[in-house]
């Protein structure tokens, strides 16, 4: 039996670490290839990639799709329960992105290469 002492630890236990998060905002947006993603996180090695796409495959959040071709397509979504974290995602990506641009303001040397369009906020 698991026991957690508040809920956020449940949702640690799915999302954190330093690169599911990051995956999951990618795969947030669209279904992607494994050398998508590897391209969008370029500090990523491909060994971990695979690891947490594992990992994030065996509790429920994305779905593994593979295609009988020559050579072989896999791509990776999100699945209903997956979507279900699309909101604490937007906030994280929102709260984040803000706090970069506080510290720009600051006259912190810090850059954010790509800002998310889910929250309406032009690309740069």
């Amino acid at each position: 039996m698991t026991t957690y002492n508040i809920g956020v630890e449940a949702t640690m236990q799915v999302i954190g670490g330093k690169w599911k998060a990051i995956i999951l905002c990618h795969l947030r947006n669209q279904t992607m290839r494994t050398g998508e993603l590897r391209r969008a996180i370029p500090q990523i090695t491909q060994k971990m990639l695979t690891q947490q796409l594992r990992e994030l495959e065996d509790d429920g959040i994305v779905a593994r799709h593979v295609y009988q071709q020559v050579p072989p397509r896999v791509d990776y979504c999100l699945t209903d329960r997956g979507e279900s974290l699309n909101e604490i995602l937007t906030a994280m990506c929102k709260w984040g992105e803000h706090n970069i641009h506080e510290r720009q303001a600051c006259g912190e040397a810090i850059e954010l290469i790509h800002e998310d369009e889910v929250l309406g906020i032009p690309q740069k």
